[in-house]
């Protein structure tokens, strides 16, 4: 990874495009440490201080709903926007058909996209307004907060397409990726003030470390791991050649990357936020209350099985949706390919949905473990203040990096390619 990086300063082209993404990182930290006036900061420490809901949302801000900055709600309606969009296109055959049309209709979706992911940000500025006015830590008036919100979003949103178009890799998941990493210094002077004052000891700190890159190292190995399945092709015979007629079906194990966590994490905390926000003191509601905060992972082991089994349930639901095993064996058929021992048609289908099954189970189980380890990590190294061990934080930044580097990678062998035709005295 260093020696990739090394080499792609040497080429002027991709150091400018490196160069664009760290400016656009520099701009982003700068405007997530702009504070809103008229905040009580200490009141908002309190508020957050029990994690929920707006814990999640304050994660992919890098800190800065937390701060209460002009950044806070980072790019979460966008993320949520995309979502709802990719759902869409499976429902509405408008939208499917519009997203097969190639490059003019992914501009037509990625348009709708943006539109959609304003309303969305108006939408939860205002619940957070109601929630920070409730909790008394703002005083200016709810229609500049929800401007000052709404506008912070549509800002990230244009830094992202700013880097997908002129910087390197995907501007969006690059945002989400520099406002997690914003934490991690703060994060780990947390850990050397605990150290220092004796509240964790640096064996603690070890056992931490070990633990984090761990569960890197796993994720890095199942987010890159695929079942290979062989694939035979109707043999032909090129001039006086005959290429080549195997090859291989990849399937990944973790095709759902990080949405099931999402899904389920926000299906057991949005209810609570919702009921925290409503400043009622019957005794009633306060039970409810009670019991929706019971919820959250961190709670009671049921709990925590409960989140765990949602996971699982959504990551089968979401590569339902995304990988379309019908399409995939009558593509095989249409085609002429076929799987070696598996006649085509049906057989080919239920092989495919079997080894799916199989390989979304063990993607469901590691989701889940990772998801886990946030929870359980603290009770095992007794460091409370470093988040960044595994959740959607640890997963979004490690898939981020190895597609940063491989957009990287990609871009190298392009121009190393070009490079090789050139002095072959090659010529259209």
């Amino acid at each position: 990874m260093l020696e990739s990086l090394m080499q792609a300063f040497r080429i002027p082209e991709l150091k400018r495009r490196i160069y664009v993404n760290l400016v656009m990182f520099a701009v982003f930290v700068l405007g997530a440490h702009i504070p809103v006036p008229g905040i009580d900061h200490d009141k908002l420490d309190a508020l957050f201080g029990s994690g929920g809901f707006m814990g999640l949302v304050d994660v992919f801000s890098g800190g800065a709903l937390r701060k209460m900055t002009i950044l806070a709600m980072g790019i979460t309606p966008y993320i949520n926007a995309s979502i709802i969009m990719q759902m869409l296109s499976i429902a509405i055959p408008q939208l499917e058909a519009m997203s097969k049309e190639g490059e003019s209709g992914r501009k037509q979706i990625a348009r709708i996209t943006r539109y959609l992911t304003i309303v969305l940000a108006a939408l939860q500025a205002l619940g957070f307004s109601f929630s920070f006015r409730a909790a008394a830590t703002t005083s200016i008036g709810l229609l500049q907060m929800c401007i000052i919100m709404t506008a912070g979003t549509a800002f990230l949103l244009w830094i992202g397409e700013q880097v997908t178009e002129h910087g390197i890799g995907n501007g969006v998941s690059l945002v989400i990726f520099a406002g997690i990493m914003t934490s991690l210094p703060y994060q780990s002077s947390l850990i050397v003030t605990s150290v220092e004052s004796g509240l964790v000891t640096p064996l603690n700190v070890i056992l931490l470390l070990a633990l984090f890159v761990g569960t890197i190292y796993g994720i890095v190995l199942i987010t890159q791991g695929a079942r290979r399945i062989p694939i035979q092709h109707v043999k032909r015979v090129v001039g006086l050649r005959a290429p080549s007629n195997a090859s291989f079906l990849p399937i990944k194990v973790n095709t759902a990357g990080v949405i099931p966590i999402i899904f389920a994490i926000s299906m057991v905390l949005f209810p609570a936020q919702i009921l925290n926000s409503i400043p009622s003191k019957a005794e009633w509601f306060l039970r409810l209350k009670a019991i929706a905060n019971s919820f959250s992972p961190g709670a009671s082991w049921w709990a925590m099985v409960l989140y765990v089994g949602l996971i699982i349930v959504f990551t089968f639901f979401y590569t339902a949706v995304v990988m379309n095993v019908q399409d995939m064996a009558d593509n095989l058929k249409k085609y002429g390919n076929y799987i070696p021992g598996i006649r085509p048609g049906k057989p080919t289908f239920d092989y495919l949905e079997r080894v799916v099954s199989r390989i979304t189970l063990a993607g469901a189980v590691f989701l889940a473990a990772v998801a886990v380890v946030q929870y359980v990590a603290p009770a095992l190294t007794g460091v409370t203040s470093f988040t960044l061990i595994g959740g959607t934080s640890l997963l979004i930044v490690v898939g981020v990096a190895i597609e940063t580097m491989q957009a990287i990678e990609a871009q190298m062998l392009m121009r190393n390619y070009e490079g090789f035709i050139k002095q072959s005295g090659i010529t259209a």
